[in-house]
């Protein structure tokens, strides 16, 4: 079946992955290799059916999307891709995150495992005698989704005439919006179950460092997160003058630490917290729904109210590979 003869419907929405894997069943993309079509997905080669351009100076107004019934079909997962473009731009979550799962239902619960002292050493097993075991069992706690997302209220007869590449810059801009909120939200998971480091005093001290990166011990110090005040302290201490660090973040905007680990701002910390953690083992992200956009008033009402949501939570997978500075009061 070409694109070109492909029946676009509602229903493509319900099935999994959405209206893109529906039309990648009836339109494979390999079918378009060492063609013109190359690099297009199934979706990219529907806009392309009904000439509708959805970027660049020549972008085409709100209306050629609502030209015809199969055209409009398309509207939600153009707002999607928006959407997922901005979260893309603004993600920090694949700085801290170890893992992602992705579940089908809003009860979950992750794993928890006896990780001490004897287990992380791996003791040498005598002939005949029996290993150490690893209990990995299953928590009692729930993880905490939460949904977050924006309500779209727009009219068809307000908007018909903006170019789509407009229009998207406003889609964007939700999507950075649900994607710091889920950054923050994922601090806050690492924060509860953070231990604080000893020796922590009144103000900032590069002791602190030195006691995060021991107490992480055997885990890696490779991120840390601090309040804003926390990061303004830090940037003052004499450790971070080397011009190497100031070359750095004028260039790049990047913080270095004299530990080598990616520092990030947070303002869902509190005053006067830092965090330092392995990336590698401490943190769960936990996906109960992708970007959605409900489609029945996108298509069907053109527009006027349209929820614009995604539903996500974190859990600490091993918490002793995460660290928290707390100055005393």
């Amino acid at each position: 079946m070409g694109y070109e003869s492909i029946t676009l419907e509602k229903g493509m929405y319900h099935t999994p992955g959405g209206i893109t894997a529906a039309l990648e069943s009836l339109d494979p993309s390999e079918n378009y290799r060492d063609t013109p079509l190359e690099g297009l997905d199934a979706y990219q080669r529907q806009l392309k059916r009904f000439d509708i351009k959805v970027a660049g100076p020549h972008s085409d107004v709100l209306a050629k999307f609502f030209s015809t019934s199969s055209a409009a079909a398309l509207f939600p997962e153009f707002i999607s891709r928006a959407v997922a473009t901005g979260m893309e731009a603004e993600n920090l979550l694949p700085d801290i995150v170890a893992t992602t799962t992705h579940i089908e239902s809003m009860d979950y619960r992750s794993i928890v495992s006896n990780m001490d002292d004897a287990a992380k050493e791996l003791q040498e097993v005598e002939e005949g005698a029996a290993i150490a075991e690893t209990a990995v069992s299953i928590r009692d706690e729930l993880v905490e989704l939460k949904k977050r997302g924006r309500m779209l209220v727009a009219s068809y007869e307000a908007l018909k005439f903006q170019r789509l590449d407009l229009f998207a810059v406003t889609l964007k801009q939700i999507g950075a919006h649900i994607a710091r909120q889920q950054f923050a939200d994922a601090v806050k998971a690492l924060a509860a179950k953070a231990t604080a480091v000893a020796g922590t005093g009144k103000a900032l001290a590069y002791n602190d460092f030195i006691n995060l990166w021991s107490e992480l011990d055997p885990y890696r110090l490779n991120v840390m997160i601090a309040a804003p005040d926390m990061l303004k302290s830090m940037l003052a201490l004499s450790q971070f003058a080397d011009p190497a660090t100031g070359i750095n973040f004028a260039g790049t905007g990047q913080l270095s630490t004299p530990l080598g680990a990616r520092m990030l701002r947070s303002d869902a910390l509190e005053a006067g917290n830092m965090l330092g953690f392995d990336r590698n083992f401490a943190l769960e992200m936990v996906v109960a729904q992708d970007v959605t956009v409900d489609y029945d008033r996108l298509i069907d009402r053109q527009l006027e109210r349209a929820a614009i949501t995604t539903i996500a939570g974190f859990s600490v997978v091993f918490p002793e590979a995460v660290r928290k500075v707390a100055l005393s009061a």
